[in-house]
């Protein structure tokens, strides 16, 4: 015997191996596994909601390298606000550029995925994990990082319009309008990276950079469409990423 002891995970958590395991709502996804976790058949961890938040591995590696490159040196600790099952955290922890990665999440079920996750990519060991309101955390716990860090927050896209809407209205997030994650986090770090839906609403975005601060926009794209954007808020480098 080693030794070990087996994970047990939480009832909420699956892993699938044959589709006509996977409820219909999520059979796309699931069809796409090996794009969102490289690592999928090695027993990765989700729950039937995570499978709608999880950040693709070759976005989520390409915004790591993006801002290795482009955030100020003194800038030692990242913020992952909303961890989800650990897409983004484990690839800002192999990323080797930080000195800590500090993981919130609010749901335990989750959570346990997200841990999991990183053990299975050897990242575990470069993430402090957090379980809770990651705004009150920031409030609290956290609050004496704030000169060090950056803070990337990939929040629930929810709301009238997400999916419909040409242009979709980020004060309508649900639940956390635009403004209020800018606020809050404004209050913790001058870094800022919100990762959103790719039709959102850039005018909104900029109405946010005050005469003092930039606000750059980048897409992120998988086999010629877009997934996504950042929204990069501070003195970043982005002059790196155009060279990348």
């Amino acid at each position: 015997m080693s030794g070990e002891i087996e994970e047990v995970a939480p009832p909420e958590v699956r892993h699938y191996s044959e589709r006509s395991e996977v409820p219909w709502d999520i059979q796309n996804y699931w069809s796409q596994r090996h794009r969102i976790f490289s690592k999928y058949e090695e027993g990765i961890w989700l729950t039937d909601d995570a499978w709608f938040g999880v950040t693709p591995e070759p976005v989520a590696n390409k915004i790591a390298e993006h801002l290795a490159a482009s955030v100020p040196k003194e800038k030692v600790v990242l913020v992952d606000a909303f961890a989800g099952a650990g897409g983004n955290t484990i690839a800002f922890a192999k990323s080797g550029r930080w000195k800590r990665v500090y993981a919130i999440e609010k749901n335990p079920a989750v959570l346990a995925c997200a841990k999991h996750n990183a053990k299975i990519y050897g990242a575990e060991a470069n993430i402090t994990w957090f379980e809770g309101d990651c705004f009150e955390l920031l409030r609290t716990q956290l609050k004496d990082l704030g000169p060090y860090s950056v803070v990337f927050a990939s929040p629930p896209w929810g709301g009238p319009g997400y999916r419909s809407d040409e242009i979709f209205n980020l004060q309508t997030m649900e639940p956390y309008p635009l403004n209020f994650l800018y606020k809050e986090y404004s209050l913790f770090s001058r870094h800022i990276i919100l990762f959103l839906p790719r039709t959102s609403d850039l005018r909104q975005l900029a109405k946010l950079a005050d005469t003092k601060e930039n606000v750059n926009v980048r897409h992120y794209c998988m086999e010629g469409a877009s997934k996504a954007l950042c929204a990069y808020y501070g003195n970043f480098s982005m002059e790196k990423i155009n060279q990348q």
